[in-house]
């Protein structure tokens, strides 16, 4: 795995569209993604993280218009990593499905966050995408089908970059502690997670030896751009003072 350090580049990679209904779903492919580029060297994964589009008759998709967002920090080219990808895309890709694949820093991530929060309400075409990445300098590409998976790619690295949109489904280590008793600092250690906060905003990052009871589904979300864990308190008969919020109060908050 490469050991990159704190002072590379950091880069989003969104993907979209890249199966079918016999098959996993995006946000499989995104982890096996971030395996790959860790494996060649190419990307030290940050994190993975789903967002929720626009659901109407009148997209096409296949059950929940999804899209991902690796981070990533990279000493490779942008030429290099977004390659990489696309190879890798290409291979991975159910049949008949609609690829898309983009590649932003985030500053560029930025600048697409009002298409982002766009694609959350309204019916968007691959022209609009296409013009909003190329006017912010973002590489985008259709790779398989009718290409409409650019909107959705696109779509992701903005509402990442916004940085109050989306849940993250792979955070270093985390699916390991499922089920486990963990106290916050060896959560936060671990993981790299940002923050663990009960939902009032209290954050509990001060009282690391806390246990906090991390159940099936631990999933942090995106909070002004940091990675934050919600938790509730537990009760007496708990071993653990704490506990993660159940799956659908977290799928509420972050759909």
């Amino acid at each position: 795995m490469l050991q990159a350090t704190s002072n590379e580049p950091v880069w989003l990679i969104g993907i979209d569209d890249t199966d079918n209904l016999d098959t996993r779903g995006t946000g499989y492919r995104a982890r096996c993604l971030v395996g790959a580029l860790e494996d060649a060297g190419m990307a030290e994964a940050i994190g993975v993280t789903r967002h929720q589009l626009l659901l109407d008759d009148r997209i096409p998709y296949t059950s929940h218009n999804s899209s991902a967002c690796l981070e990533v920090r990279s000493p490779r080219s942008a030429d290099e990593l977004y390659e990489f990808c696309r190879v890798f895309m290409l291979g991975e890709a159910a049949s008949g499905s609609d690829v898309g694949l983009c590649l932003a820093t985030p500053a560029q991530g930025a600048a697409v966050a009002a298409f982002g929060r766009a694609a959350k309400c309204e019916v968007l075409d691959q022209a609009r995408a296409h013009d909003s990445a190329r006017a912010a300098g973002i590489r985008l590409s259709g790779l398989t089908g009718t290409r409409d998976g650019v909107i959705g790619s696109l779509a992701g690295v903005g509402l990442f970059a916004d940085g109050n949109d989306g849940r993250y489904i792979w955070k270093r280590c985390l699916r390991d502690l499922s089920e486990q008793s963990v106290a916050i600092a060896d959560i936060m250690h671990a993981t790299g997670i940002d923050d663990v906060r009960e939902m009032d905003g209290a954050s509990l990052a001060t009282q690391p030896d806390t246990l906090v009871a991390l159940g099936p589904w631990p999933r942090p979300v995106r909070v002004d751009g940091l990675s934050v864990l919600f938790v509730e308190k537990g009760t007496a008969h708990e071993p653990a003072a704490y506990r993660c919020i159940d799956k659908q109060r977290l799928k509420a908050f972050r759909p």
